[in-house]
């Protein structure tokens, strides 16, 4: 069987991934391919990793959670997992310049429940100028500089993250991208965690962009599909971008960033720092990551 785990980031998708997921179940079910709801797993899964902690995996473990997750159905040939919280919540999403330390061990023992199996890992990445911002809003702490356990945010990398998992679970496929790009590869990434070929249909491929883009604009867009039915994605997607040049809702797109000393000289440091580290990202091996 094979399993994939969408695993956030935090404030990346905000489980738009898995509802439009959702809305392919029982297309995809009939492909033998499994999306449980949310609420059949989550919990469970976080109750079996908490409970490795405390001693060895029984025996019986995976048939056990995969008849509970199920409910009895007959194991599918692949499987759709989400949870933006798998590594941790967002109050420990960053600690001494480390994204989701301990993150290695939770897909570690991931992988030991689903041995048999073959796992994929999908995470949405974001720029760590909006990135840090947005998990410490979601934390109890006052002072950034605690949240942050006394780290320079322009030393803390992503890619330091996805090395520690490719260390830890070599035998795991790794699917990474922007979320700054999420509205171009909306589609493709159902159909990636779907393993769907490109040209096969889905329900909701433009969700995203329908947020972000006024009504006008999305009228006309989906006109401009109807008229030119024979279009690729990579033609698709220039279409999207021209589209969005001239309808998008700005107040969707901009991200203000209010963190006390934080000057638009350092948002620039911190965005072109992404950038390299999107680049070193892209060359690690074994890192399949997925751009426009």
């Amino acid at each position: 069987m094979q399993v994939v785990l969408h695993a956030g980031a935090h404030n990346t998708d905000d489980d738009r991934l898995v509802r439009c997921l959702l809305k392919n179940r029982d297309s995809f079910f009939k492909r033998g391919i499994a999306v449980p709801r949310p609420t059949a797993y989550r919990r469970l899964i976080r109750d079996v990793l908490q409970a490795m902690e405390k001693g060895p995996l029984a025996p019986d473990a995976r048939e056990t959670l995969l008849e509970e997750i199920l409910d009895g159905a007959d194991h599918p040939e692949r499987i759709l997992f989400s949870n933006e919280h798998f590594f941790s919540v967002p109050k420990v999403a960053i600690n001494k310049g480390v994204i989701y330390p301990g993150a290695e061990r939770k897909l570690t023992r991931f992988c030991e429940i689903f041995e048999r199996d073959e796992v994929e890992l999908f995470l949405a990445i974001r720029n760590p100028a909006t990135f840090f911002p947005a998990v410490y809003a979601q934390s109890p702490t006052d002072d950034f500089l605690d949240f942050m356990g006394g780290a320079d945010p322009r030393d803390v990398r992503w890619s330091e993250l996805i090395t520690r998992l490719r260390e830890a679970v070599p035998q795991a496929q790794i699917h990474v991208w922007c979320n700054e790009d999420s509205p171009l590869l909306w589609a493709q990434l159902v159909r990636e965690m779907a393993a769907l070929e490109h040209n096969e249909k889905i329900i909701g491929g433009f969700d995203l962009l329908s947020e972000i883009m006024n009504k006008e604009g999305m009228k006309r867009f989906r006109g401009y599909l109807k008229e030119h039915p024979n279009m690729n994605e990579m033609q698709k997607r220039r279409v999207i971008a021209a589209f969005l040049d001239k309808f998008a809702l700005e107040d969707e797109l901009e991200e203000e960033v209010d963190l006390p000393g934080w000057t638009e000289d350092m948002v620039d440091s911190l965005t072109e720092l992404y950038d390299e580290d999107v680049f070193q990202i892209s060359r690690l091996p074994g890192v399949t990551m997925i751009e426009p």
